[in-house]
């Protein structure tokens, strides 16, 4: 089903903009203190997906769950992409000393997934990818996370995306916590392309649109994450 991607674009948005916002009003009622930075992160993150949406048309089959796992696919696709053609010799690249080097965006969405996910699916992991350096450890660390995160999305339907599950010490929607996943996997994504730039290589989500491939996991012309 295609839907035009004006309407569509604001159903995303609103729809992650209200889990995102149930997720924030159960966090402030275990700690008001947090409510404005959860809040903000809340807004965040759902207006990080729309530029795409607009600028791109986007098929997807309707609903809560359907749209939540469209997204997560596409930035999956596109990170999947970034670290294999990323050469190992530049995995310990950084473009100043402040910031982390590739290999380690990679090991931080590895890890930020594990545990998101493996909390999600019913026991929480700790992920170890930050103690790899080797691009094989690291990719294999990515794709073990993307293996817990698959049954995470798998799982989620309309029925439950609004189910409460105990995260931290509180509790957030089965949908705002995987929506939050798949808008950090976004960030970094970002961060991740302006080192794949630098050095010279066009990241995955630009590749696919000059050549006419795959934009991520939505069709042709399909959410291709941010626009680098």
């Amino acid at each position: 089903m295609t839907v035009d991607y004006v309407t569509h674009g604001h159903h995303i948005s609103i729809t992650l903009f209200y889990y995102a916002a149930q997720s924030a009003a159960n966090q402030y009622r275990e700690n008001p203190d947090s409510m404005k930075r959860y809040f903000l992160t809340a807004i965040l993150a759902s207006a990080a997906f729309a530029p795409s949406v607009f600028a791109q048309g986007m098929a997807l089959p309707p609903g809560i769950a359907a749209e939540t796992k469209a997204v997560y696919n596409s930035v999956k696709t596109n990170l999947i992409a970034a670290a294999n053609a990323m050469p190992e010799s530049n995995y310990s690249f950084s473009p100043v000393p402040e910031e982390m080097n590739f290999g380690a965006w990679v090991a931080h969405v590895a890890d930020a997934q594990t545990g998101i996910c493996s909390t999600l699916n019913g026991q929480t992991r700790r992920g170890d990818a930050a103690t790899k350096t080797s691009k094989a450890d690291l990719v294999a660390a990515l794709m073990a996370s993307f293996d817990e995160c698959d049954k995470a999305y798998n799982a989620l339907t309309d029925a439950n995306a609004t189910e409460l599950v105990a995260y931290g010490r509180g509790q957030n929607s089965r949908a705002g916590r995987l929506g939050y996943n798949s808008s950090h996997d976004q960030e970094c994504y970002g961060s991740m392309a302006v080192y794949m730039r630098i050095k010279g290589i066009v990241p995955p989500s630009t590749a696919a649109r000059t050549t006419g491939g795959r934009g991520g996991s939505g069709g042709g012309r399909g959410m291709a994450g941010p626009g680098r």
